[in-house]
């Protein structure tokens, strides 16, 4: 089994930190762990994120509590300490990147020859709403309208040539807002973009464990079963941030993958 998706922020940048997250992989019989950051930790990428900013005050507040905390090179510099260690489980490294499609061609020269092993493409904000960060926030604003907005920022990621994968492809569900269409046709572009990549798409159980009460677990039925017929690969992922979250829901989500 895969956890597809695990930050690893709330730690230091050490070989024992890595081992409490491998710990915890082989407690739940997982084979493999992709352990990324978001990109927004590295001073490098915090130009991308000026509209978000200044959209929202409390997104800027957010942001620069946790943003350019790191250069590149400090994460280079682990995964090659990491790369020289032997583990009961294997380790790949990547990053999450916030998807802007203005900011394609600086995202691509940013990661290009940098040798990680994966980079995931997301959408966290729609025409700079960060849509997954409070409930109350969504208050009279146009579901529908967003819901639009994000699968079609989804599609141009999928586009991108930029990423191996795209992560939690519906969380734009998690409060449990609803648009008044059908998702159908956003489902069957992305799939087909992604096939044409060979992109994966990130299985992910990270939005029920946080919004247990209005979001399903891992991806819309329909999606799933829209991705299987184009042949799109799924690989599973806790979004864990910390140790004690890793695999978490993992076997459940294989299970709803195969039946």
């Amino acid at each position: 089994m895969i956890d597809g998706h695990i930050h690893i922020e709330r730690g230091p940048y050490t070989l024992d930190w890595i081992n409490q997250f491998v710990s915890k992989a082989v407690e739940m019989e997982i084979d493999e762990i992709r352990l990324l950051e978001h990109c927004y930790r590295f001073e490098e990428f915090v130009p991308m994120y000026d509209s978000v900013c200044a959209y929202s005050e409390y997104v800027d507040a957010w942001f620069h509590r946790n943003a350019g905390v790191h250069k590149l090179a400090d994460y280079l510099e682990l995964i090659e300490q990491v790369r020289n260690v032997q583990f009961p489980v294997e380790i790949r490294f990547g990053l999450e990147i916030c998807y802007f499609q203005e900011f394609e061609g600086f995202t691509s020269e940013l990661t290009r020859d940098k040798g990680f092993d994966f980079l995931l493409g997301s959408i966290h904000f729609v025409d700079d709403f960060a849509f997954d960060h409070k409930a109350e926030h969504w208050a009279g604003l146009d579901v529908d309208k967003i819901y639009r907005r994000y699968f079609e920022d989804s599609i141009s990621l999928a586009k991108s040539g930029i990423f191996d994968g795209i992560g939690h492809p519906d969380a734009i569900k998690l409060f449990g807002h609803k648009p008044s269409y059908s998702l159908s046709d956003y489902y069957e572009s992305l799939a087909n973009e992604l096939s044409k990549n060979n992109m994966y798409a990130d299985q992910n159980s990270g939005v029920a464990r946080r919004c247990p009460k209005t979001a399903s677990l891992g991806m819309n039925e329909e999606l799933i079963r829209i991705l299987k017929k184009n042949h799109v690969k799924i690989i599973t992922s806790s979004d864990a941030h910390c140790p004690e979250d890793v695999g978490y829901k993992i076997k459940e989500l294989n299970n709803r993958y195969h039946q």
